[in-house]
């Protein structure tokens, strides 16, 4: 029988190996990488496969991972960060992001990316209407911004809060450009917000992927790259509308963080998702790749035909990103 020094040698030796393995583990921390969204899930189980390092999944909101980042500037937590355009402009302006030109940096335009590095888009998508059709209970399906203010889609409609996720923030720009507004004047969403009230409409924080399958949403603010997943890959009866007064196109980019915890692993976790393969997974997703990584003919087959998309624009990134926080604020306090 050992004796009692052997058998605390042998913890002790035990506790020391088994302190090692998971210090030889490669992990690297994402803020808002949620499964759910973009098809993430296939994004951060590539990155193990090619990697070996594991990034956990991480369900914030653009202006969650924000907030948290700037929290633990002083002692960060996250790696990378994943971020609607105008949350991570407002990132380098806070001093939470570094600067790194990851693989593939020339194939990426100018615009989208921080010529230092600070932020650089990956994919981008169009913002429309998914649609539970089942959920609507015979309802038409709704083709116009004016549409939902009709009483009968009361209960039925959901967009993600303007004030804190980004994808909220993208649809009151598209709702105010499309009715008249600016970037200068954000008059006609806050208009267009305070009147859907009287539709109760549903306004959580986090992706509402989910709960637009399930029905509990019928219609959802949300990009095309999230409706044509529902229809498509899940099966489920969805339809993706731009409506006929228009809407807006977005990038959504990656970043280091500033004295990550693990830059080198954060560093690869960037180069893969800009890889040729990390872009092809993008595309089979439904999301516009930033690189010129072409889309099956098959996946390009479904989504709505070009003259749909010609109502779609862009705008100003810098310009939407210096009028979020006034908008924020109003929306604040005369709309929630």
């Amino acid at each position: 029988m050992p004796s009692v020094l052997q058998r605390i040698t042998r913890a002790g030796l035990f506790a020391v190996a088994f302190t090692g393995s998971v210090a030889m583990a490669q992990t690297a921390i994402c803020y808002n990488c949620p499964t759910e969204w973009a098809d993430w899930g296939s994004q951060l189980r590539a990155i193990k496969a090619k990697t070996g390092i594991t990034v956990p999944a991480d369900n914030k909101n653009s202006g969650q991972a924000l907030a948290q980042l700037v929290a633990e500037k002083a002692s960060p937590v996250a790696d990378v960060t994943y971020l609607g355009v105008t949350f991570a402009i407002q990132a380098q302006k806070d001093g939470v992001v570094a600067p790194y030109q990851p693989a593939n940096w020339k194939d990426i335009p100018d615009g989208l990316k921080d010529p230092a590095g600070h932020w650089f888009s990956i994919h981008s998508g169009t913002l429309g209407f998914m649609v539970n059709v089942d959920a609507l209970k015979g309802k038409p399906v709704p083709k116009s911004w004016a549409d939902l203010l009709k009483p009968d889609y009361k209960g039925l409609v959901g967009y993600l809060d303007p004030a804190s996720a980004f994808v909220g923030y993208v649809g009151a720009v598209a709702v105010n450009e499309a009715r008249g507004g600016t970037l200068d004047n954000f008059g006609p969403a806050i208009d267009y917000f305070k009147a859907l009230q009287a539709n109760e409409p549903i306004v959580p924080k986090q992706t509402s992927y989910a709960r637009l399958l399930s029905g509990e949403i019928g219609i959802l603010l949300d990009y095309d790259f999230n409706a044509y997943r529902a229809k498509y890959k899940d099966k489920a009866n969805v339809a993706f509308v731009i409506p006929t007064e228009g809407t807006v196109v977005v990038p959504y980019v990656m970043s280091l963080v500033a004295k990550a915890p693990h830059t080198a692993e954060g560093k690869k976790v960037l180069d893969f998702v800009l890889s040729d393969e990390g872009q092809a997974i993008w595309a089979k997703a439904y999301l516009r790749p930033v690189r010129a990584v072409a889309m099956s003919k098959d996946v390009e087959a479904q989504f709505l035909p070009a003259t749909e998309y010609a109502r779609a624009k862009t705008v100003n990134y810098d310009r939407m990103a210096a009028a979020q926080r006034a908008f924020s604020d109003r929306y604040l306090k005369e709309v929630r």
